[in-house]
């Protein structure tokens, strides 16, 4: 028997796990004469390959196999009744005879047929795997590059706004790094209604919106929205990073055979969104327009495509090309997916962002859709709650349709809890406020201004870019985290280093952003430390750079992009206000 088994087994999971001696047991177990005799050909039976072969077998061959059941030794053909069954239909269920032995069954093999469990077998001199190593060896990585997070105490204090403590309660220092641009996050507007909203109700939203969490205040903070970026409708998330990654991979997973064009400095979130969505991506040079057409031209017109790009890179402050990406697109039959994170808030004359900003008297004067407006040329935009409106949460905007789709089939929408109701409040309250109040980004202009003018004046090397970023290239991940250091433990100025893989290696920079809150004084104070820490740690400064060829736009010698706000957009002739309307004081009063 044993030298039949041995061939069997090979074809058969159920002989491979099942000993000698219990196949004969088997044997010898009565069964009823319908099922053959005993409870081996009774199992037989049952399996869905076996159980099949044999029906079709002749009449001389049953009463054989019944006869055989009868001997010690069992001498079934196994391997000729598989090949017979391979003839068959497809097997039918069968489940496990109750007679089977305790020692033939195994956890969770009840229902199942035990011919076609396949085999399970364990090293016994193997280790499990080193998870914990794994880890190591992974963060072993970022030390060695210099590119491992620290990431600081940093406690903001609304009534001190940009003061914050850290660890030590007593300890304050000046914030230069937040992407709270406009101090909207202790506006006291917003503080108020957000207070009132809480007492009414509660702190959480209940669930995602689908079952207990769409509230009144959603559906009024989207509409908000939509009239914001003149569209039709749009969609709150949690955040932006999941609206971008949520939005782009359901809408290119449902347009057939989509190909994605990417600018190659987007966001993580849209990287991710594109991966996520399993269309093919063609990346073009950073707002390189020419390397963007010759790529729409490999792409027949009738496949659908998306143009994704942002309006400010936050971390180099360059501004996306909107108008002439638009016109591309409508030439070569694509949409515009436009990230307007970084701009919401702070361009236009509602805060709409920079597309808005592009055409500022005109969206002044008629605030709405279909006037003609290079806002009307984006397709889709995102944007964020968290930045200039102080708050928390992401969006889209956009057709009524192209939110309906998303709102239907998104998972990182469906499936997410909504934003508390204190917080869609608040940034109800934001937004409103900033669509009538344009004296929060425009004493942000200035201060800007002012603060690369007095960097410049040292020779410091701050990347040039119209926007409201201030980047202080560095060059060196271990010298640029060395340069926070020290303004945080040395001098009480909270500046984060900006290192790989946010920039590029080689590009690691402080990314300052002043605010309407920052005094003259502050900004002297800062710019004299800067002074300092170039000095004692031998930093590069521009002269440096263009010795050795330019870095990210420092050095290279190409004239410095114009400021998106105009001097007449913030009333300066020769550089001074034409009306003292605006200060640091009367900004943080409100």
């Amino acid at each position: 028997m044993e030298s039949i088994l041995k061939t069997s087994r090979k074809a058969c999971p159920f002989l491979y796990r099942t000993s000698a001696a219990t196949l004969r047991n088997l044997s010898r177990t009565p069964a009823p004469v319908a099922d053959g005799g005993n409870s081996l050909l009774s199992m037989a039976k049952k399996c869905p390959v076996m159980g099949k072969a044999m029906a079709v077998q002749s009449r001389r061959y049953l009463h054989s196999s019944a006869s055989m059941a009868q001997q010690p030794t069992l001498k079934l053909n196994h391997a000729s009744i598989v090949n017979d069954a391979s003839r068959l239909p497809a097997a039918i269920p069968a489940t496990v005879p109750a007679t089977v032995p305790t020692e033939t069954k195994k956890e969770g093999s009840e229902g199942v047929c035990p011919f076609h469990h396949p085999p399970v077998t364990h090293k016994t001199n193997s280790q499990s795997f080193d998870y914990e190593g794994l880890y190591q060896e992974e963060l072993d990585k970022k030390h060695k590059d210099k590119s491992y997070r620290y990431f600081n105490n940093i406690n903001r204090l609304a009534q001190k706004f940009p003061r914050a403590h850290t660890a030590n309660a007593n300890e304050e220092v000046t914030v230069w790094c937040s992407n709270d641009y406009l101090g909207m996050g202790r506006n006291p507007i917003v503080l108020e209604t957000m207070k009132q909203t809480l007492t009414k109700y509660g702190a959480g939203a209940g669930g995602t919106r689908n079952i207990a969490g769409n509230a009144s205040l959603h559906l009024q903070l989207e509409a908000e929205l939509a009239d914001l970026h003149h569209k039709a409708s749009a969609l709150v998330f949690t955040s932006c990073y999941v609206a971008n990654d949520a939005t782009l991979s359901t809408l290119a997973s449902k347009l057939p055979n989509c190909v994605i064009l990417s600018d190659a400095l987007n966001h993580a979130s849209m990287i991710q969104g594109i991966r996520h969505s399993g269309a093919k991506k063609l990346i073009f040079k950073h707002n390189d327009l020419k390397d963007l057409e010759e790529k729409l031209q490999t792409v027949p017109i009738s496949t659908p495509k998306i143009v994704v790009f942002e309006s400010v890179y936050s971390m180099s402050g360059t501004v996306g090309q909107i108008e002439q990406i638009c016109n591309l697109a409508k030439k070569y039959g694509a949409i515009t997916f436009l990230d307007e994170v970084h701009a919401v808030g702070m361009y236009g004359p509602r805060g709409a962002g920079v597309a808005e900003h592009l055409d500022y008297e005109l969206n002044a004067r008629h605030p709405y859709g279909g006037n003609g407006s290079i806002l009307d040329k984006v397709d889709i935009i995102s944007g964020t709650l968290g930045k200039a409106y102080g708050v928390v949460g992401g969006y889209i905007a956009g057709s009524a349709r192209l939110v309906d789709m998303i709102r239907s089939y998104a998972p990182g929408f469906i499936f997410t809890t909504s934003l508390p109701p204190a917080v869609a409040a608040g940034a109800k309250a934001s937004i409103n406020y900033l669509k009538q109040s344009t004296k929060e980004r425009e004493m942000q202009q200035l201060n800007t201004r002012s603060l690369k003018a007095k960097l410049t004046d040292i020779d410091i090397p701050v990347v040039p870019n119209p926007s409201h970023i201030v980047p202080v290239l560095v060059g060196d991940a271990e010298r640029c985290k060395l340069a926070s250091d020290q303004l945080l433990r040395d001098y009480g100025i909270y500046v984060q280093s900006i290192n790989y893989p946010t920039v590029p290696r080689g590009q690691e920079r402080l990314r300052i952003t002043p605010t309407p809150g920052h005094t003259p004084e502050m900004a002297d104070y800062l710019v004299g430390v800067l002074e300092a820490i170039w000095s004692s740690n031998g930093l590069k400064r521009v002269k440096d750079w263009e010795a050795e060829g330019g870095c990210a736009g420092v050095g290279t010698g190409d004239p410095k992009p114009a400021p998106i706000w105009t001097d007449e957009q913030l009333r300066l002739v020769h550089g001074n206000l034409v009306e003292e309307s605006v200060t640091s004081t009367s900004v943080l009063a409100h």
